[in-house]
């Protein structure tokens, strides 16, 4: 199997680690603000609420970030679109719905079981 239009993952790739950088630069700055010193207990607990909600939006950033960057770096050495485990060729339907992916399906699955 060959990878269909690498060219095209690898764009995507590095626009998506643009989006993922932007991303988590935009949550670090805006940071949040101090809980219990709102108006009433509600004010709180939505802002409570909404810290929760971006510090789980800024770790799956990064951890995605992570992978992105990954695939780059695999793209650099030749090994983008190759199974880190079984070292057989991703199939390109996988890496065409998840670039960032560094194990084919059966390796996958074996993880999970």
């Amino acid at each position: 199997m060959v990878i269909r239009r690498p060219e095209v993952l690898r764009s995507f790739l590095e626009d998506e680690r643009v989006r993922l950088e932007s991303l988590i630069a935009q949550i670090d700055s805006e940071g949040g603000k101090n809980l219990g010193y709102g108006n009433h207990m509600a004010d709180d607990a939505t802002e409570a609420y909404e810290q929760a909600k971006e510090l789980a939006l800024h770790q799956n950033a990064k951890q995605l970030l992570a992978q992105v960057t990954v695939a780059l770096e695999r793209f650099d050495q030749g090994t983008y679109g190759i199974c880190e485990r079984c070292r057989v060729e991703i199939d390109p339907a996988r890496l065409e719905a998840l670039p960032y992916v560094t194990l084919c399906l059966q390796c996958q699955q074996r993880l999970r079981s």
